[in-house]
């Protein structure tokens, strides 16, 4: 196929210089492309597996950009037009060798530049036959198959979501057992569940429970500070017989506290045992009888029926 000079159509360039590769290595992948149509030649870049490919798949592309930005010629009208790899400046660096010798590192540079250019008319036609004769599609803008398939899935995901919704309202029907228009049914079904989560700040006080629950109750009675509240702060967290760290150091014994409790495991230790030296105190206990009390026990291994 004969390819009119670049220069009696529009046409736009990028130049990427100082490339850290050898200009004969980026040559090698140019010779792929040159000629190709843009897409073709992107594909051709992508399955390539040269380290070259990324650096001239970037110029393309900017190239490419430079296209439809500031000459306004859409991407399926354009073909890699001409593509050169330039020598740049080498760096040189040297290895020791024997005998004081040393061995030359030549460390080489490229500038890539790549050109892409509208295609004739007739050009354009041929590729569009091409294109359908092989059952696709002529070249098109990538944005309308994208429109197509996001118009295409908005109207499935609409198509579920009214599914959806007649299928709430029948239930809603179903479960208030009345006559009404299905509007109102799922209008009164939205309402209980807004009820159901209203926050308990929102509710009347007279709704409001007190807890009920053995620990809840029994909890309100550790509370040695009389604040109010049981936190960290009380002086015994788990009733008479219990110390609270201080200054949450667990390697500060308080005076009389000698027992170690570990409140994950509800584990106990007394000194001399073969856990105690290894244990992190969270709470110090005066007695075994104490720590047994605030639902604290032993280890499986030196528990008594064992």
């Amino acid at each position: 196929m004969t390819i009119a000079p670049t220069h009696d159509r529009p046409h736009a360039r990028c130049t990427v210089k100082f490339v850290r590769m050898s200009a004969s290595k980026v040559r090698v992948v140019m010779d792929l492309i040159r000629g190709e149509h843009v897409v073709d030649a992107i594909e051709t870049l992508a399955l390539s597996p040269r380290l070259a490919s990324q650096d001239i798949a970037k110029a393309l592309r900017s190239a490419v950009a430079n296209a439809n930005h500031n000459e306004e010629i859409p991407t399926e009208e354009l073909y890699v037009s001409a593509c050169y790899a330039d020598e740049g400046p080498t760096l040189k660096r040297f290895r020791p060798r024997a005998r004081g010798r040393a061995g030359k590192i030549m460390k080489r540079t490229c500038h890539i530049t790549v050109e892409v250019a509208r295609m004739t008319d007739e050009e354009i036609s041929r590729r569009n036959a091409r294109l359908e004769a092989k059952g696709g599609t002529s070249a098109k803008k990538p944005s309308a198959d994208r429109s197509k398939r996001v118009a295409k899935s908005k109207a499935a995901s609409d198509k579920a979501e009214v599914d959806e919704t007649k299928a709430t309202t029948a239930a809603a029907t179903a479960k208030t057992g009345s006559t009404e228009p299905a509007e109102k049914a799922t209008e009164k079904a939205d309402k209980t569940e807004a009820e159901v989560e209203q926050p308990v700040a929102d509710q009347p006080e007279a709704q409001i429970e007190a807890p009920e629950s053995e620990s809840e109750a029994k909890s309100t009675t550790i509370d040695s500070d009389d604040d109010g509240e049981v936190n960290a702060d009380d002086a015994s967290p788990y009733g008479e017989g219990s110390h609270a760290l201080i200054d949450d150091d667990p390697e500060q014994m308080p005076d009389g506290f000698e027992i170690k409790g570990n409140a994950s495991s509800k584990l106990y230790h007394v000194p001399g045992s073969a856990f105690y030296n290894r244990t992190k105190a969270e709470v110090w206990f005066a007695s075994t009888e104490a720590a047994e009390a605030a639902g604290f026990e032993l280890p499986p291994s030196q528990r008594e029926d064992k």
